[in-house]
């Protein structure tokens, strides 16, 4: 089903650095960074072992990008307001980019090499000075400076609260900038400075960096926006004179002469779209339609093709969230009480046709995932805390009940409603009221109409509790600003998890994103146990200390009974007109379609009638 996706385009790339910090005593220039190991490519490779060097430029793709992006106001994906439109990554070069086949490693683009300091306090980079923004101007240590500067200011809660620890940028030359760090978690941030955006300071001189704006932002990157409608579509074109097309980090990539982004409101009509070639290429992220919607001429006939590939990385958290700002959800027995209400074995069966497996984790699908007793060095993080904690932490991970799939478990509606009595919340005449006598009502914001079906049969479970629940579509921009200021009971959403989570866990759990608008924390968690396990993360020396931090907070998490966890599968569903191809090593951590694919000119003469 599609979902809102949290947006964090930037602070979701910030790798972490820990292997180069607990360095040799005194650091050297290296061109690249990564966390606990080697680098997989020494400093002269030639391009990324998962593209085709030769791949073909020319073309078109039109697509549809991330599922529950169906508008946009704005080309500033930087900042709080508005709704940004999809590919605006592609216009901004960083210091460093993300290799796909490596869970946290990145390599010098604009910056040819990074030195950390041997104390892990400070990070320089050395510039290329063929580095050029599209207008021609280079792109200098200057901007790089300003780019911190105007991103830990005014930028996205998502962005600025990841640079909180990053002291100061300094432009030691004009092709050299140094970053200092403070505090103790200090570990990500070198990879977190590596790869903000680069922007030009003499271009904000004359525009406001933190208003939303439809003008088309000076980049350094290897697209360009070409044309637009707002809530219709964006073009993008490659850049001839694109200063880095030949870098190692980029051979064999950014393929297409065009990219073009399409939106559509309603599900059913985006799909009949690409069956009468309106678009090339989406993903499929309803199981209905993925079982019983490509039924058609052109899949039949080969011209439209269906792909699955495997998603290696974590599947993220998607769910029901319940908004713990509110003081009708404080009480841990309603939350999970919330919880089981909802028949997934019902849904899977009836509405997924067994596509998709309960996520249980707020990592699920990798080994950051809690299992079974804590192990003893899972216990000397979570020990200290036991006063504070549910005795629920130290035993098994709590995991969503299996339904009998009835649509209605009656164990477990009557589970739920003696939770519910236990909380204060009583039935008179039939309804559920509060100790003021009040009815505890809960509305599920939604804004997908698809969404409909599934929180359905939900409400219904609810309202057989004696609770007053309903669901409340509202259009995409309202959607936005009521969650940005957490204006909701319970919204669904899905987290996206980092392979090597660090300093952006802030953002989703701590507690002071809990009252920053815009921030990922949509539960409104406070729990200072949290915020020190976050910090174990960001401090781990090693993947094995990593695990350990990451599986101890999953527990905590999952005890606390935040969401209503949804549903999971590790791939990729793809559907596409038969005309482009793709190396034959996929990216192992991503789809690596816009960047890694090329448009086949011999298969798309083939689609043409003779």
């Amino acid at each position: 089903m599609r979902v809102a996706i949290m947006r964090y385009s930037v602070a979701a790339a910030v790798l972490a650095t820990a292997a180069l910090l607990a360095g040799p005593a005194t650091a050297e220039p290296k061109h690249g960074l990564s966390v606990f190991g080697d680098l997989k490519y020494p400093a002269d490779f030639t391009h990324f072992g998962y593209v085709n060097p030769s791949a073909p430029k020319g073309g078109r793709m039109s697509l549809i990008g991330s599922a529950g992006r169906i508008t946009f106001d704005s080309f500033n994906n930087f900042i709080l307001k508005g709704d940004p439109a999809q590919g605006l990554d592609y216009l901004f070069d960083s210091l460093m980019v993300r290799a796909h086949d490596e869970p946290d490693a990145v390599y010098g683009l604009v910056a040819k090499d990074a030195d950390v300091a041997a104390d892990g306090r400070a990070v320089t980079f050395r510039l290329r000075p063929e580095a050029k923004f599209a207008d021609g101007t280079p792109v200098t240590a200057a901007d790089a400076v300003f780019s911190f500067e105007t991103l830990k200011k005014d930028g996205h809660p998502s962005i600025s609260l990841s640079l909180r620890d990053v002291e100061t940028a300094e432009a030691i030359d004009t092709l050299t900038v140094r970053y200092t760090f403070k505090g103790e978690l200090i570990r990500d941030l070198p990879m977190t400075v590596a790869v903000l955006p680069l922007l030009s300071k003499a271009y904000y001189a004359t525009k406001p960096f933190a208003e939303t704006s439809l003008e088309p932002p000076l980049g350094s990157g290897p697209y360009r926006i070409s044309d637009n409608r707002p809530g219709t579509f964006v073009t993008y074109k490659r850049r001839d004179d694109y200063w880095a097309k030949d870098l190692a980090v980029n051979r064999g990539r950014f393929n297409f002469d065009e990219l073009r982004y399409e939106y559509f409101r309603d599900r059913n009509v985006e799909l009949e779209n690409l069956f009468n070639g309106t678009f090339d290429f989406r993903e499929e992220f309803t199981s209905l339609h993925w079982a019983t919607g490509y039924d058609k001429p052109p899949v039949k006939d080969g011209r439209i093709v269906r792909l699955t590939l495997p998603d290696n990385s974590p599947s993220g958290a998607q769910g029901f969230f319940i908004n713990t700002r509110r003081d009708k959800f404080k009480d841990w027995r309603i939350r999970k009480a919330l919880d089981l209400a909802f028949d997934f074995e019902w849904s899977n069966k009836n509405l997924f046709f067994g596509l998709y497996t309960r996520t249980g984790s707020f990592f699920e699908n990798s080994d950051m995932k809690a299992k079974g007793l804590p192990s003893p060095e899972e216990l000397k993080l979570l020990e200290p805390h036991r006063g504070k904690l549910p005795e629920a932490v130290f035993g098994e991970p709590y995991s969503p009940p299996v339904t009998d799939g009835s649509g209605s478990d009656r164990k477990l509606l009557r589970e739920a409603a003696t939770l519910l009595d236990q909380a204060g919340l009583k039935v008179v005449n039939g309804k559920r009221v509060d100790p003021k006598g009040e009815p505890f009502q809960i509305e599920i914001l939604l804004f997908d109409a698809g969404f409909e079906r599934i929180v359905g049969p939900y409400v219904e479970n609810l309202k057989r509790l004696g609770l007053d629940a309903s669901m409340r579509k509202v259009d995409p921009a309202q959607y936005e600003r009521r969650v940005k200021s957490f204006d909701f009971d319970m919204t669904v959403k899905r987290y996206v998890m980092r392979l090597t989570p660090g300093i952006e866990m802030k953002t989703y759990w701590s507690s002071d994103a809990a009252r920053m608008d815009g921030s990922q924390n949509l539960a409104g968690i406070t729990d200072p146990v949290i915020d020190d396990l976050i910090s174990k993360v960001v401090a781990a020396r090693s993947r094995a200390e990593l695990l350990v931090a990451t599986r101890a907070i999953d527990r905590v998490l999952r005890a606390g009974y935040y969401w209503v966890p949804h549903w999971y599968k590790a791939a990729h569903n793809l559907a596409f007109w038969n005309k482009f191809s793709r190396p034959e090593t996929k990216p192992l951590y991503e789809r690596g379609v816009v960047h890694t694919w090329w448009y086949d000119a011999a298969k798309a003469q083939s689609l043409k009638p003779n």
